[in-house]
């Protein structure tokens, strides 16, 4: 049986009969490179809570202590949470960076994170960033990821690699779409997780509004003292003190005891935290069932059991633009998160059947490292690791599990950034990056005693296209370099040719993504690009089962040869787990069992679609399906009928309408093909002060009208030719 990804939404099962005579099937056609099977092996995580130490009995490993003091961490959120400046600040007080710089670089410097010019001039995060830092005698590996959607594919690869990380949340805006999506990629990699509800010197700032929004076993572990303009400290939960942060840039915390006239909140808020905390951890249920004394000791190991097993979230506060709350966070991650030798990783072993293997995680094993980041840096390609078990060296020859080439690690570096330190080894837990080493995202490493492999991310399919040339024909080399280049970097951005026109055809995940690439080709290869009109990814399926039964008659001279092939064809079942599936329902050898391969590729090489031309097979009464957005608008309550009329005209429906203060939120389902130039709309209805955002919910079966239209569009355009 094989499978092979097509879009959501109804898909296909071939089944192959042998017929009662024999056939000769020859020279079968190849997949298309779109459509062959992604083959892929599976990771696990678990994670323990337990004593770090292997046997109380033996003397403590040399590694023990830094695998301890070791955090690998990423900063995850929605647009305009304030990611950025929060890792800003972190760098700040843990003496990394020795000045603070605004994200939209009105200081002509910008976030040291932002290292891009277009990340800096357009205040957003375009590619994640690794840097380290540290903290109480702790090291911090940090990755700051973007939060616009076009970019998740950053987000996913570095939650794959991560065992902590801190979702951001506005106390403003809420818990949005983009904050419901990165919270499901932390829960897809089994990530323990960390709230920050951020920006609370912000006016209309509701921080207990955020944490009811939150779907999880979360609660505060903090009370801010104030709120907006009045926003003056922290009280922590735990240790029942009330901190302050004072000094030009909060660099100096001062606890003092809490305020007499928030004791009873505090005790209040304290009891709510113990009594969900005991929900999901016996060893403190016991405690409070019991009524006995809970001291902050109790309290604080409760929460990290609990967060490390991913059965609690707890919530901390503050502003990071206004210098707040961050370095209780940065205790936070060291109390609460779990070191390397916490997180149970597994690999594949491919020399026994892709058998299930449990990795130490301590450097006594043989090296296993995963390529997760791909980068064209000044002296090549910068490869981000994340090793799993073992050392590296420098100098070090490594072998690429995946194509079973032998390389030499001539650097090894630590990133800060765009910067990056030279060092001579790293060991299991650390996350750096190589050069002179030619892999693929997702390939495993090894030192070649064992044959493991780690998976690759999560990598969603793109929703939208662009026809591409450049102005000058002489800039040709230069422009197949940055193609080849990005499509390395990013397994979401794809290139390939129209087969009518001949035009090169670039895909991705929306129009800001495909915008940023068609700047980047401009600004770092000096090409011109002329852009056609954005084209949707429409997709073909079928939706009823139906029979086929096929004599291929060959006459080469002689007695010649011919094939019957019969069988049936049919949707999958909604929501199933594979795209495609051939069965061989052949008994014995009616036909030899070496032609079967052939005959599967045979099928997948058959798809495409007999009404426009998308991927799809012509019988069962195919339909056209086209990707449909989740946009989540924000706008004032007196713009909100023209906004919601304006989504009815889109063919949009409107699944959700709340009330934030003066704000109308809406929720929509709209076909991403009437979505385009939606923000120069938007802006124009509500004088500038609507917001939104979009993000690729699933494919769905366009209207009769619509798909009559494409057909006929489709058909017009091959009679041309």
């Amino acid at each position: 049986m094989g499978r092979f990804p097509t879009p959501s939404g109804p898909r296909l099962l071939y089944t192959l009969y042998n017929s009662p005579r024999k056939s000769s099937l020859s020279g079968s056609p190849s997949p298309s490179p779109a459509s062959a099977a992604l083959l892929g092996t599976f990771h696990f995580r678990n994670f323990s809570s337990g004593n770090l130490a292997r046997s109380s009995g033996e003397k403590e490993p040399w590694w023990k202590e830094s695998m301890q003091k070791l955090r690998n961490i990423g900063i995850s959120a929605h647009i305009d949470s304030g990611k950025t400046t929060l890792t800003e600040r972190v760098l700040f007080y843990t003496g990394k960076i020795h000045e603070i710089h605004e994200v939209r670089g009105r200081d002509g410097v910008g976030a040291k994170m932002d290292s891009m010019d277009l990340e800096r001039e357009k205040g957003i995060t375009i590619q994640s960033a690794a840097t380290y830092c540290t903290w109480n005698g702790y090291q911090v590996n940090i990755i700051d990821t973007p939060g616009h959607v076009d970019f998740t594919i950053e987000v996913e690869r570095a939650l794959r690699v991560l065992d902590g990380a801190i979702l951001v949340l506005c106390s403003v805006g809420g818990v949005q779409s983009q904050s419901i999506t990165v919270d499901r990629q932390m829960r897809r990699y089994e990530v323990p997780r960390l709230a920050f509800i951020n920006k609370l010197d912000r006016m209309g700032a509701d921080p207990w509004k955020v944490l009811n929004q939150l779907r999880h076993n979360s609660a505060a572990v903090q009370v801010p003292i104030g709120l907006e303009e009045d926003f003056k400290g922290l009280i922590d939960l735990v240790q029942l003190k009330a901190y302050y942060f004072r000094g030009t840039s909060g660099e100096e915390v001062v606890a003092e005891d809490i305020p007499a006239d928030m004791e009873a909140l505090a005790m209040d808020k304290r009891r709510e935290l113990i009594e969900v905390v005991s929900e999901v951890d016996d060893k403190l249920a016991e405690l409070f069932l019991n009524e006995e004394p809970i001291s902050s000791t109790d309290l604080e190991e409760a929460i990290r059991r609990a967060t490390i097993a991913q059965k609690f979230i707890p919530v901390f506060m503050g502003s990071a633009f206004k210098n707040k709350g961050v370095q209780p966070l940065l205790d936070a991650v060291l109390n609460y998160l779990p070191c390397p030798v916490e997180v149970n990783n597994y690999a594949l072993d491919q020399t026994k059947n892709e058998e299930k293997v449990t990795l130490s995680g301590t450097p006594d094993g043989p090296l296993v490292a995963l390529a997760f980041k791909l980068e064209e840096g000044r002296f090549g390609q910068l490869t981000y690791l994340r090793i799993y078990e073992g050392i590296i060296r420098k100098g070090d020859f490594i072998i690429n599990v995946n194509t079973g080439k032998k390389v030499k690690v001539p650097r090894l570096v630590r990133m800060h950034s765009n910067e990056m330190e030279d060092i001579q080894e790293a060991h299991a837990g650390q996350i750096v990056a190589v050069f002179g080493v030619d892999c693929a995202s997702g390939d495993t490493f090894t030192d070649g005693s064992v044959k493991y492999t780690m998976t690759s991310m999560n990598v969603p399919e793109p929703v939208m296209s662009l026809a591409v040339q450049p102005v000058s024909k002489d800039s040709g080399g230069q422009f197949s370099k940055a193609l080849n280049r990005f499509q390395r970097e990013d397994p979401t951005f794809r290139v390939g040719l129209d087969p009518e026109s001949g035009q090169t055809i670039i895909s991705g995940m929306g129009e800001l993504h495909l915008d940023i690439y068609v700047e980047r080709i401009k600004r770092e290869y000096k090409v011109d690009a002329t852009v056609g009109k954005p084209r949707v990814n429409f997709r073909e399926t079928v939706t009823q089962r139906a029979e086929f039964d096929y004599l291929h008659k060959k006459q080469t001279g002689g007695q010649g040869q011919y094939g019957r092939v019969c069988g049936y064809i049919e949707p999958l079942p909604p929501g199933s787990s594979t795209k495609f599936e051939f069965e061989n329902l052949i008994v014995g050898q009616a036909i030899p069992s070496n032609f079967i391969p052939a005959i599967e590729k045979g099928f997948k090489a058959a798809n495409k679609g007999s009404l426009i031309g998308h991927p799809c097979y012509t019988a069962a009464r195919p339909v056209i399906l086209e990707p449909v957005m989740l946009v989540d608008l924000k706008v004032p309550i007196e713009f909100q009928g023209t906004v919601a009329g304006d989504i009815n005209k889109r063919k949009g429906t409107i699944v959700g309408n709340d009330q934030d203060g003066d704000d109308s939120v809406i929720t929509a389902h709209v076909p991403l093909n009437n979505m385009f130039g939606y923000s120069t709309s938007l802006r124009s209805m509500t004088q500038g002060k609507g917001e939104f955002t979009m993000e690729y919910k699933e494919h769905l079966a366009v209207s009769h009208d619509v798909q009559a239209q494409l057909v006929n569009n489709y058909k017009g355009t091959k009679e041309a030719e």
